[in-house]
């Protein structure tokens, strides 16, 4: 196990790539989809992954990783999940959300700020019925972020459900399932570079235009 010391003594020196105001697009989700497009050919390991954080009505915040499953439009940040789950109830109350992504094999990092709406609700149905049965099964099965007894337990409510739904392929859309979309009005995208002076640029929505600008690292 490290100690203290050996853990703080943990670094690493980035020095792939640098970024520049004149390497970006003037649109910061189409920017995003060129890094995204380029984590996926570099085969990283769930280069969708992003962490979602939203806010209780108490202040507290709460972050957890979420999969990014389109980007509708070039507007937006689509996940989906559990309407009835600590961030379906955050997300209701408080529809400011952040994102970030973190692609250590390119050494960078995006974060997204903006309002979440939920997705329509056919976008939602569609992409809930070209999932894998076994996870439709288990949307349905899952009161997501309530507590349970035992892992027994929800087995048996998958049971129950896949015995509800018997000879039904694919399954309805449950009512507490489906999609958010985030609309962000700011985006860093953020490279890293040697003795911590990272590339670091901002993108702002400022009446409808992304305005770009450079932040100290």
């Amino acid at each position: 196990m490290l100690d203290d010391h050996q853990l703080a003594d943990l670094r690493k020196t980035y020095a792939q790539r640098t970024l520049s105001e004149a390497d970006v697009l003037p649109d910061a989700v189409r920017q995003f989809r060129v890094w995204l497009d380029e984590a996926l050919a570099a085969r990283l390991d769930e280069p969708t992954a992003l962490t979602l954080s939203t806010v209780a009505a108490n202040g507290q915040p709460s972050a957890r990783v979420v999969l990014l499953k389109g980007l509708p439009d070039d507007a937006g940040f689509l996940f989906y999940t559990n309407y009835d789950s600590r961030k379906g109830r955050e997300l209701a109350g408080q529809p400011l959300a952040a994102l970030s992504f973190f692609w250590p094999g390119l050494e960078r990092q995006v974060r997204v700020e903006g309002r979440v709406e939920r997705a329509p609700g056919a976008l939602s149905t569609e992409y809930f019925q070209s999932r894998p049965r076994g996870s439709q099964l288990g949307a349905w099965a899952s009161p997501q972020s309530q507590p349970i007894g035992s892992r027994e337990e929800l087995e048996a409510r998958e049971k129950a459900v896949e015995a509800q739904f018997a000879g039904q392929d694919p399954l309805p859309r449950p009512p507490h399932w489906g999609g958010y979309i985030l609309r962000p009005h700011r985006v860093e995208f953020w490279q890293g570079r040697p003795s911590r002076l990272h590339d670091r640029l901002e993108y702002n929505l400022v009446n409808g235009a992304w305005a770009i600008g450079r932040l100290a690292p």
